[in-house]
């Protein structure tokens, strides 16, 4: 059961004008790092006494540095596969209601002038890291025991692994930022401090890895601590970023001079972090990476099928199966909780702990739980799932006009047999139209409900037909959607009733080892071209969506390599949040959009019809402020020392 202790909060007394302070608050839930007794407004002559006073201080770190991360899938919206509805933002965030994001329809255009207050709540983060890192460093001279300064040693590591982590936001959006390692008791101290270069914020970042990789523990004792693993996933990826804009440069940042042997030695490091974390901690994807069983999609009559004296064709005759589902859906369930695969993750309270995830609500219908469907799938991410026969990429698919004939016709997107024999994670990440999902109301399950995009026959039938000829309509209640792609989430939606919309319990992943895989892949092609062992890497991940291994053709370059490591990032990541910087570090925004002056980019729902369109005639400086965020003009209002990036002077 979970506990339902009040949420506790330790507050700094320290402000700092051009850096918003966040509030440290370490919430509550069973066995685990936010499973701490209550402090409240503790002065330090009260606080900072025991181990216990070290251990929910660090909770009240990685709670606050939590809700910078654990939405990041409303981040998908800025790239192509994934759409936002309406004027989504981020403002319920947990105890304080901040909207770290700030309100934004998260369109994959004009976002680089946003995000001012994820800026300021990045530097509460830091704060409260480096508060807590001071006093408990004070602690370690009162130590009773070796034993107890190691463990005193661990939460100084775990603080400064969150503040690398917040570090690396920092300097991935915004360039240069001011780097602050230490606690700021004055106002005086940073009330003019200058953007430190991107190349020292590097530096400093592998440096503190360094030491943290070595005081963690290979595995965490304790839900919500962290061990070596995510440290060394972390450290990699800060390399992997590093050598990427090294490699393809990174203009709109004119502090930044990159260099290729530099790129080549960064690819390097983070070549060698990716193989330990698969090689040296016996980690496995979730349930060996294997697919699973899946159920089928809907079928419906043929045309020209008359029984009875009713013309069927094209109506439905059987619905999507939801009873076999893959093994890639249930890794996105708080049930897989602290399964190896999750490296680096957030954990959440769940049930009335103030602490839990909205993810039900965000990508769920009003018929779950009365969700609200923020998140959706973009038609076109359909196209992206190759067939479990061939391996490659199926022929598009077609939107068409409702209609019965548009179910029978051959790869039309309303055509349920359209998405037959295609990637296990397609069924376990979106539903098309007759799939089925657990209804929810009220804490409890009210029984399988039908999707249909629009509803546009009204309620929903089958028709079928017994081992006596007599047929039979069977009648049902279809999916409430707010849709406008055509496609809903399945993924990340619980199968299962008892939490609410928003006090679900899964870890939110930062880092998964599938997505380690990519990376080692991409980190070894960029400087070898493909070998064994990475080709090895990307197939078990296409395994897990019952995929045949990369024809040789596929991995006989670096260049179509490089394809298929991308295709497999867009699939198996998304809506994790990570397609819009894999299209920044690799410098693939024209690649996507088209460039400036170009017709830009239109998405059009399953029926055909066009929903969005952008970049189109988008000058040179729209991509440039895409690919570097702006520095709050509210800071620089109060800092002069803080000078702007280059696209948005």
């Amino acid at each position: 059961m979970y506990h339902s202790k009040k949420t506790p909060i330790m507050k700094t007394k320290y402000i700092i004008p051009m850096l918003m302070l966040a509030a440290m608050s370490a919430g509550s839930c069973r066995d685990g790092l936010l499973d701490q007794e209550p402090t409240d407004q503790l002065s330090k002559d009260k606080f900072w006494k025991t181990e216990d006073d070290a251990v929910s201080a660090l909770a009240g770190v990685m709670s606050d540095t939590r809700y910078l991360f654990h939405r990041d899938y409303y981040l998908d919206g800025m790239g192509e596969y994934v759409k936002m509805r309406g004027n989504s933002f981020l403002a319920n965030n947990g105890n304080n209601g901040r909207a770290y994001m700030g309100r934004w329809d998260y369109m994959p255009w004009g976002f680089g002038g946003w995000f001012e207050n994820m800026y300021k709540y990045c530097y509460g983060a830091v704060n409260e890291a480096n508060y807590t890192i001071e006093n408990v460093e004070n602690m370690l001279t009162s130590a009773s025991s070796d034993e107890q300064r190691k463990r005193l040693e661990t939460v100084i590591a775990e603080c400064k692994l969150l503040r690398a982590l917040v570090y690396f936001r920092l300097i991935t959006w915004w360039g240069d930022v001011p780097y602050i390692d230490w606690n700021v008791k004055s106002n005086d101290e940073v009330a003019n401090i200058s953007r430190t270069p991107i190349a020292e914020i590097y530096k400093k970042l592998i440096s503190d890895l360094d030491e943290v990789v070595t005081a963690l523990p290979d595995k965490a004792t304790t839900i919500g601590r962290y061990s070596k693993p995510a440290a060394i996933a972390l450290r990699g990826k800060i390399n992997l970023y590093w050598a990427c804009w090294n490699h393809y440069g990174w203009p709109e940042l004119d502090t930044f001079t990159p260099s290729e042997a530099e790129a080549k030695r960064a690819y390097g490091a983070a070549r060698a972090d990716f193989g330990s974390v698969i090689d040296d901690f016996g980690l496995d994807l979730f349930r060996g990476g294997e697919p699973g069983e899946c159920d089928g999609p809907a079928e419906v009559w043929p045309a020209g099928t008359v029984i009875d004296g009713k013309d069927l064709s094209g109506r439905v005759k059987k619905l999507g199966g939801a009873a076999k589902l893959p093994n890639y859906y249930y890794l996105f369930l708080p049930t897989a909780n602290g399964d190896p695969e999750y490296v680096f993750t957030f954990q959440h309270g769940g049930t009335s702990t103030g602490q839990g995830e909205q993810l039900m609500r965000d990508f769920a219908g009003r018929t779950v739980q009365y969700s609200q469907s923020w998140v959706n799938p973009r038609a076109n991410i359909a196209d992206r799932y190759q067939s479990t026969v061939t391996g490659d990429f199926c022929t598009p698919l077609k939107g068409m006009t409702p209609s019965y004939a548009a179910r029978n016709a051959a790869n039309s997107t309303l055509n349920p047999q359209s998405y037959a024999d295609r990637d296990y994670r397609m069924k376990a990440s979106i539903m098309w139209d007759y799939e089925q999902c657990m209804g929810m109301m009220s804490l409890k399950e009210t029984g399988l409900t039908q999707y249909e995009y629009k509803n546009w026959e009204g309620a929903l039938s089958t028709f079928t037909v017994d081992d006596d000829g007599k047929l039979t309509e069977n009648h049902y209640t279809t999916y409430n959607i707010l849709s406008t792609t055509g496609y809903v989430f399945r993924k990340f939606v619980r199968n299962y009733a008892g939490q609410e919309r928003t006090d679900g319990d899964l870890n939110w992943p930062v880092i998964r080892l599938a997505d380690v895989f990519l990376m080692y892949a991409e980190a070894d092609n960029e400087l070898q071209g493909p070998t064994t062992r990475s080709i090895e890497l990307v197939n078990r991940v296409r395994h897990r969506g019952n995929l045949p291994a990369l024809a040789p053709e596929k991995c006989n370059n670096r260049d179509n390599f490089f394809e298929a490591i991308e295709q497999e990032r867009i699939v198996e990541l998304l809506a994790e949040g990570h397609r819009l910087w894999d299209l920044r570090r690799w410098r693939r925004l024209e690649h996507v959009y088209g460039g400036p002056g170009s017709n830009g980019y239109k998405w059009y729902d399953i029926f055909g019809a066009q929903e969005n369109e952008y970049w189109v005639n988008s000058p040179s400086l729209q991509y440039e402020q895409s690919y570097i965020f702006q520095i709050p003009e509210s800071e620089r209002n109060k800092n002069s020392n803080l000078t702007q990036n280059k696209p948005w002077r």
